[in-house]
Parts: C-alpha cells; sequence; structure tokens
C-alpha cells in the first residue's frame, strides 16, 4: 500500500483511496492561474501538489 504524508500539515493519501495522479502546468487567465483536468473528474475532490521547480512552457 502506498500512502503520502505531509510533515506540515494532517492530509494522508492512502493508495486505495486515489483514482489517478495528474500532472500539468498552471497557465494564466485573467489576474489567476489555472489548471486544465478531465472532464470526468467534475464533481470530485482533486488535490493539487505545488513543486518548487518552476516549468518553462
Amino acid at each position: 500500500m502506498r500512502i503520502i504524508k505531509l510533515n506540515k500539515g494532517k492530509l494522508i493519501l492512502k493508495d486505495e483511496e486515489v483514482e489517478g495522479f495528474l500532472e500539468r502546468v498552471v497557465t494564466p487567465i485573467g489576474t489567476s492561474a489555472k489548471a486544465d483536468v478531465p472532464r470526468k473528474y467534475l464533481g470530485k475532490r482533486v488535490y493539487v501538489i505545488v513543486t518548487k521547480k518552476k516549468v518553462m512552457a
């Protein structure tokens, strides 16, 4: 079983609770930003994991 724990918070993700992982590049939209995900995830709770490394698009 795979478990992901964060030291700074109380988030624990267990492998059997996760449907999948996505990698997206955050893009600008107006004065904000967005990361597009497939329509099949509408209505589901999602987590965005932000990394320190910037992606040059």
